[in-house]
């Protein structure tokens, strides 16, 4: 079964689609308060698809992350109550609780590292107000976090350009199963 691959596919067609930049913008808001899909999947097709354009999608991702951190920020210190429920039941509590420790022990490192890593930055964001952590050194600690990913991403795609998504396609169940492994490994390590 080619899951990966067939997913690689459409996420392709939406890359070419005319708005595909407001689909990037707002799936990056989405997954940094409340969505569990990255949008890494997006804007690494279309960075190697028009690498000219690269920088600029990189600059869109970062800015409606950020956007999008703010608002999960919200959602904690305004009504975590609510969200804490949804928490628990999609399997983030562990997590949840381990970013309170650390937000705890480290501030705005914390932040910077969740934006750059692929833990769930919205469990960080949440947590982030719930805690009520400073509100500049979050929203500085976001920039800096995922503009790095992003621009990182968005800038080894475009350097590989067209030529590389015959090799990306040819290994994408194996990427694919092996990012899944990795986080297994991730959530069995931050559990113990």
């Amino acid at each position: 079964m080619m899951v990966f691959t067939a997913l690689y596919d459409r996420v392709l067609g939406w890359a070419a689609h005319r708005r595909a930049p407001w689909f990037l913008a707002a799936l990056s808001f989405a997954e940094s308060s409340f969505f569990p899909i990255p949008p890494d999947v997006m804007l690494a097709p279309m960075s190697m698809a028009r690498p000219q354009r690269a920088l600029r999608l990189a600059g869109i991702t970062t800015v409606a992350s950020v956007a999008g951190g703010v608002l999960g920020y919200l959602i904690g210190m305004l009504g975590l109550e609510l969200v804490l429920p949804i928490i628990i039941e999609a399997g983030y509590l562990d997590a949840y609780e381990l970013a309170q420790a650390w937000f705890a022990q480290w501030g705005f490192w914390v932040v910077l590292v969740a934006g750059f890593s692929p833990i769930p930055y919205k469990v960080f964001t949440i947590a982030g107000g719930a805690m009520a952590i400073a509100w500049l050194p979050f929203v500085l600690a976001s920039i800096i976090g995922r503009g790095a990913r992003f621009y990182l991403v968005a800038g080894l795609l475009a350097w590989g350009g067209p030529r590389l998504e015959p090799l990306l396609r040819r290994y994408m169940e194996r990427l694919g199963w092996g990012t899944v492994a990795i986080l297994i490994v991730i959530v069995i390590v931050l559990s113990l």
